[in-house]
């Protein structure tokens, strides 16, 4: 099957499809004395989720149209490119991933597909994969390749797939988007981590290195920088999502 018939197939089906995740352990940029985090099995879409797909949303569940969604539950830049509520602009891709919503859009598209927003956990232990090796976080190949990353603009306007496919068979983990996630602020900021252990600390600037377990990976600062700056209801322009879903034993 073709890429392109591989979307259109998934379109048709209105999500993406989706991996298996085998579980195990690692350390996250925040813990202490090593903490190894376990990570069971789980599915995890191959694709973020694109503008088509929430625009399909959208027409299902008229309550997060651009004109209807309560401010309590997204900002004013919500879908803030769109042309109308059931509209992409001229500009926009069907298939580039969606942008400008928010966490409480995310998170009931993903439920509403019978999934879920993953953990920062199952992101980053994804995420932390390149194309041979389940953890490349000491190679600085990987680590360059996010950092240009971050430093090239617009790429949320790229198709899904235009990224390289990781270790899991996903794509587009770092290349497109940053991506919701279900706990986003439970570290630096909320205390309700188990990893979060010194709130204090992070009232001050550097403070983000407080409990770190990898002073060099500064792409993961950055992520969890970020995460920690946001609220629930903002809708960034270069902020997507993807789904996971629990496995049936």
């Amino acid at each position: 099957m073709t890429l392109l018939a591989f979307f259109i197939v998934n379109l048709a089906y209105g999500q993406s499809n989706m991996v298996l995740i085998k579980g195990g352990t690692y350390i996250p940029l925040y813990g202490r004395d090593s903490l190894k985090v376990t990570i069971s099995d789980f599915e995890m879409d191959v694709y973020p989720v694109t503008n088509s797909q929430f625009l399909d949303f959208v027409k299902k569940y008229p309550k997060w149209k651009r004109s209807k969604v309560k401010k309590l539950f997204a900002d004013g830049n919500y879908l803030m490119g769109w042309k109308s509520d059931t509209e992409l602009s001229e500009k926009q891709s069907l298939n580039a991933p969606i942008t400008n919503v928010s966490w409480f859009a995310a998170k009931d598209y993903c439920e509403c597909q019978g999934k879920r927003l993953p953990t920062v956990d199952e992101w980053e232990y994804v995420a932390m994969a390149n194309k041979e090796l389940p953890d490349a976080r000491a190679l600085k190949s990987y680590n360059a390749y996010i950092l240009e990353w971050y430093e090239t603009p617009k790429t949320f306007n790229n198709d899904i797939g235009s990224t390289f496919k990781n270790y899991w068979n996903v794509y587009d983990l770092h290349g497109l988007v940053w991506e919701w996630t279900f706990d986003f602020n439970s570290v630096l900021v909320s205390g309700e981590s188990r990893k979060d252990v010194d709130n204090d600390s992070n009232l001050f600037c550097g403070s983000a290195a407080v409990g770190a377990t990898d002073l060099m990976n500064y792409a993961a600062f950055m992520r969890y920088a970020t995460r920690g700056s946001v609220k629930a209801k903002y809708a960034m322009k270069n902020l997507g999502f993807r789904c996971v879903k629990n496995i049936n034993k």
